[in-house]
């Protein structure tokens, strides 16, 4: 008889312990910045998560042979996900916690692919989020220092309870890490070359996000997103109203200095959209975000010291792809950045292994990888052959 006790999150009190896992596991681990608690509960949210219209998730905590917490795991089924190439429903697993113990493990992912078998999947990929893959995606597995808003974070040995368990790298997640100097030019020098080009050219001009225009600037990076990126790792188009409603949500928290689009005679062709590191800020909320939390969460934005930024959107139209208008963009928002704002340090995030365009685009940058996270797959029937996620 096993000495663990696995029980479903049903109750608002097991939600509370099921967000008390992961601090009681990372507390004393000094590089961890807590989650927002209000992030974690609205993936679970259906009023919330707009996921639920077509999948259903399920949650688990795991008790010790002294009825202590021990773990937790979520399950995700979902009518929705799939990578290039997948056939056949995939099903997801996500928020895995668990002592260092292999058994513990074992009965967490069992839990999640048996339920995952009775909804008729086969296959389970994992961490990955009921939701965009902006947050709380991929297993860190190099780069143990503190996350960005949004990124998970474990430890150094959850890679071998996944790999024991029989879990394979599906892909990995690679971020690429740049420090600003106050140089002049810091740059590989074909971004300086092909900036020269643009610049002398009539009709091309590089404008940063204004806050004062955002339904100009959302209509813009629409512009650029639908064709550069619809289409592409399973990204859908998107409407004018999806994304003015996205900047609006951003406001708050955006500088107008790190948000940049580029034109040709006044059609947007490029974009490069960042923000501040957020987790400078909510490091101090302890993961509340309270009228208490969001008075310090406004106080440390005002007054603390943020000197990082996150790359979150990079495109380029297809016509104009591989011209070098990106450089020209990139050294019009270097100049504005080294001079109006504190921000030296940059890291782009999420860039798959199997894009070696944007991975490309991160070396080009001089970017050195910071951290490493994997999606790893599992698959039900062991006789099946592996893949892995194919390039694009």
């Amino acid at each position: 008889m096993s000495q663990f006790r696995v029980v479903e999150v049903i109750t608002k009190r097991e939600a509370n312990l099921f967000i008390k896992v992961h601090v009681e596991l990372n507390r004393n681990d000094p590089n961890w910045i807590r989650p927002l608690n209000k992030d974690v509960n609205e993936v679970f949210d259906p009023a919330k998560n707009k996921y639920y219209r077509h999948g259903k998730t399920k949650r688990w905590l795991l008790y010790g042979p002294e009825d202590q917490l021990v773990g937790r795991i979520a399950a995700y089924a979902s009518e929705k996900y799939k990578n290039k190439g997948d056939k056949g429903p995939i099903g997801g697993i996500g928020f895995f916690d668990c002592i260092d113990n292999q058994e513990a493990a074992n009965i967490l992912f069992d839990t999640a692919k048996e339920w995952l078998a009775e909804e008729g999947y086969t296959i389970m990929d994992g961490p990955i989020n009921f939701g965009e893959r902006d947050k709380f995606w991929g297993l860190l597995i190099e780069g143990f220092t503190e996350p960005l808003y949004g990124m998970n974070y474990n430890q150094p040995y959850y890679r071998q309870l996944f790999e024991s368990y029989g879990f394979r790298v599906y892909y990995n997640q690679l971020c690429y890490n740049l420090t600003l100097e106050d140089e002049p030019q810091q740059l590989n020098e074909k971004f300086y070359r092909s900036h020269e080009k643009f610049a002398d050219e009539p009709g091309f001009e590089v404008q940063n996000v204004k806050k004062s225009n955002l339904k100009k600037y959302a209509a813009d990076f629409v512009n650029v997103y639908n064709r550069a990126w619809a289409g592409h790792a399973g990204n859908k188009t998107m409407s004018e109203a999806q994304a003015y409603k996205i900047f609006r949500a951003m406001k708050p928290i955006m500088d107008e200095y790190l948000g940049w689009m580029a034109y040709k005679d006044g059609e947007p062709i490029a974009m490069w959209i960042n923000i501040p590191d957020l987790n400078q800020m909510f490091r101090h909320v302890n993961g509340r975000l309270d009228l208490l939390g969001k008075l310090k969460f406004l106080f440390y934005k005002k007054f603390g010291k943020n000197d990082k930024f996150v790359g979150i959107i990079y495109g380029v139209v297809p016509e104009f792809q591989k011209t070098g208008i990106d450089y020209y963009l990139i050294v019009e928002a270097e100049k504005s950045i080294k001079k109006k704002t504190n921000y030296r340090r940059l890291e782009l995030q999420w860039i798959g292994d199997f894009n070696p365009k944007m991975v490309a685009i991160a070396r080009n940058l001089d970017g050195v990888v910071s951290r490493k996270l994997a999606t790893f797959r599992y698959q039900f029937d062991r006789e099946v052959p592996f893949h892995r996620h194919p390039l694009l």
